[in-house]
């Protein structure tokens, strides 16, 4: 018998910091720039990410000190969690606060860093640049949704393929979650 993971298990509140960080599923969405509306609060999410973001691995390239870098990069806590309305609803973090199980293509359950984008999840190659690459102005030109969906086939895993058959370049094989039967 398997202990059951820990995410299903522990509250955001009684993770270690090793838990708590391995949670972030490295898609990038919550470091793409968001607008606030001054008279109603609404946050719209935009196509530019942070300054930080590795828009290739989708990580953040200056983890330890990207506060000082940015001064407005939100610190997740398991209190900001359950009070920031805008994280994406695949964020492992929200899916976890709300007693939801982790996805399929999440590194956690899949094994592999990969996932994540091969799934359509991350933000590698969705951004239209880095947020100095814009003026203030013309982060309205670049308003998007997306973020706040989850994507077509996220939800459930991709089939096995065939013994032989050729996966697609840079598909991620569903890993069996059962034994196959000896007969």
């Amino acid at each position: 018998m398997f202990d059951p993971p820990f995410w299903r298990t522990k509250s955001l509140k009684d993770m270690t910091d090793g838990e708590w960080e391995s949670l972030c599923d490295g898609c990038g969405r919550c470091c793409l720039v968001k607008l606030e509306d001054e008279d109603t609060a609404a946050v719209a999410y935009t196509d530019v990410s942070c300054v930080l973001l590795d828009r290739a691995s989708c990580r953040c390239s200056d983890y330890p000190n990207r506060q000082s870098k940015v001064p407005d990069c939100v610190r997740l806590t398991p209190d900001a969690v359950e009070e920031i309305g805008w994280l994406p609803p695949t964020c492992a973090y929200r899916l976890v606060d709300e007693g939801k199980d982790l996805p399929w293509w999440h590194p956690l359950v899949s094994g592999s860093a990969d996932t994540v984008h091969t799934a359509g999840i991350s933000v590698r190659g969705r951004t239209s640049g880095a947020e100095g690459d814009f003026g203030v102005f013309e982060l309205v030109d670049h308003l998007v949704s997306w973020p706040m969906r989850w994507p077509k086939g996220a939800r459930t895993p991709p089939l096995p393929r065939a013994e032989g058959d050729p996966a697609p370049e840079g598909a991620v094989r569903a890993a069996r979650k059962t034994p196959l039967s000896r007969s």
